[in-house]
This record gives structure tokens, sequence and C-alpha cells, in this order.
């Protein structure tokens, strides 16, 4: 599995909509809201061989309500 964290902007107002799609989706294994720049972050984890852009956008990027997102990729480093 890969893991990734993506971070999401929501429409003013819609944070919680967007947060219960993600949720209903049963995609991210943790959400969590958070202050500055983006309103919500995910930690997903996506099954080897997938294509990480294809994966996402098939599954989380289409909720209505989001602005933006930004996804950080994570690499075994120890």
């Amino acid at each position: 599995m890969i893991c990734v964290f993506v971070q999401f902007r929501c429409q003013p107002g819609r944070t919680y909509a967007v947060a219960s799609a993600i949720y209903d989706r049963e995609v991210v294994s943790e959400l969590y809201s958070t202050s500055g720049e983006y309103d919500l972050i995910a930690k997903v984890y996506i099954p080897e061989g997938e294509d990480v852009g294809r994966y996402l956008s098939e599954r989380l990027f289409d909720i209505p309500g989001i602005v933006r997102t930004l996804t950080t990729m994570t690499f075994r480093a120890f």
C-alpha cells in the first residue's frame, strides 16, 4: 500500500458536507479538520500498482464543494 495525505480546501460553509461525502466513499483511513490554508486532511492508503492520480480523481476529487486539493506522497525513509 502507498500512503498519501490529501488536503482539501472547501467552499465556505461546505466543509462538513465535504467531510461527510469523503467518509461516505469509504476511501480514507483518517480524516481531520485543520487550520490554515486547507480545511481537511485525509490519510489514504492506495493499493500497490494503482495510479495515484487516477485513484484519487475517481474516488474523491469529484465531490461537490472541493475548491482545491494538495496531495503529499510518502516514502519509506527509515
